[in-house]
């Protein structure tokens, strides 16, 4: 690869990191501090992308009276490093300023490095990076093959619960085990959320009310479902699970049950071969509006829906 991330690292040294991208806004850093927590807990390194784009004409004007705007930014990049060994002294920061778009950048970085998880915030600001919170956060979702967590709200209090979507599918497999594992790592529970319905939320929207099978309990399904968080549960038998089967939209569901939660997450799949690249309506929907931390777990080619 061609790019120069860092003078003073390279991707071997950040293998297996978690990966957080900043943007300069407040959100953004909260989103590192996360990502921090969640690296000292893995003790893992945590590597820090802020990807600059000069598209603008007002940025490219910034760049060429002078080096300081860039000079300000890998200052304010080394004291967010400082600031996150300050939390977490045992950390390993690394940090990179790539130029270009971070649908560009952090995927290619995360080729070469190979992270267990992508983190970012849910906002940006200026001409000097793209918004995360948008475009660029549902392409790391569709196409990322890494967990994503989007960092949002208030940080909950210790003990708040792991809150994971569960519907029977190859993804939720994978949403449960990574809802379990992390939940293990913090010493707090999970709530298992099984919506009693599949309906596409489009389809859901309009159909009237009390139509035949809207309510309708799929017992295969609901029984599959359980079975994957049992055996899951059986792999972690220091995490506390709550089963939820509800006879809810899933969105409203995890959305109503996620308030004050310490992490919610989902599985993204499509339905069919031509929309596996498609972000699932309920992961966007809880990825956009969820009142804290969310994980979207990228469908496999391999899995089912």
């Amino acid at each position: 690869m061609s790019r120069q991330w860092s003078t003073d690292w390279s991707p071997t040294d950040a293998r297996g990191s978690v990966l957080a991208c900043f943007d300069g806004s407040d959100g953004g850093r909260r989103a590192v501090w996360w990502a921090a927590g969640e690296a000292a807990s893995r003790r893992c390194p945590l590597v820090i992308v802020w990807s600059l784009e000069w598209d603008t004409p007002g940025a490219r004007g910034e760049r060429l009276e002078a080096g300081d705007a860039v000079e300000g930014t890998r200052g304010i990049l080394r004291q967010l490093a400082d600031d996150c060994r300050a939390l977490h002294p045992e950390l390993t920061v690394l940090t990179t300023l790539p130029d270009g778009a971070p649908e560009v950048t952090v995927t290619e970085l995360t080729e070469d490095v190979e992270p267990v998880m992508v983190v970012a915030g849910a906002s940006g600001r200026g001409a000097l990076s793209r918004m995360l919170l948008g475009s660029t956060v549902a392409y790391f979702a569709r196409f990322l093959p890494q967990p994503l967590v989007v960092v949002r709200g208030a940080p909950a209090p210790l003990q708040a619960p792991v809150v994971v979507g569960i519907d029977g599918s190859g993804t939720s497999v994978r949403a449960v085990e990574f809802a379990l594992t992390f939940a293990e790592r913090h010493g707090v529970p999970v709530r298992a959320v099984h919506s009693w319905t599949d309906w596409p939320l489009d389809v859901y929207a309009t159909a009237p009310p009390g139509q035949a099978g809207l309510y309708h309990v799929d017992d295969a399904v609901q029984e599959i479902a359980r079975e994957q968080l049992t055996r899951a549960a059986e792999r972690h038998p220091n995490v506390t699970v709550q089963w939820d089967a509800v006879t809810e939209r899933p969105t409203h569901a995890l959305l109503d049950r996620s308030e004050g939660a310490r992490l919610l997450v989902v599985g993204s799949h499509g339905r069919g071969r031509m929309t596996r690249a498609l972000l699932g309506s309920v992961s966007h929907a809880v990825l956009y509006h969820a009142p804290c931390p969310v994980a979207v777990l990228r469908r496999h080619e391999d899995e089912d829906d």
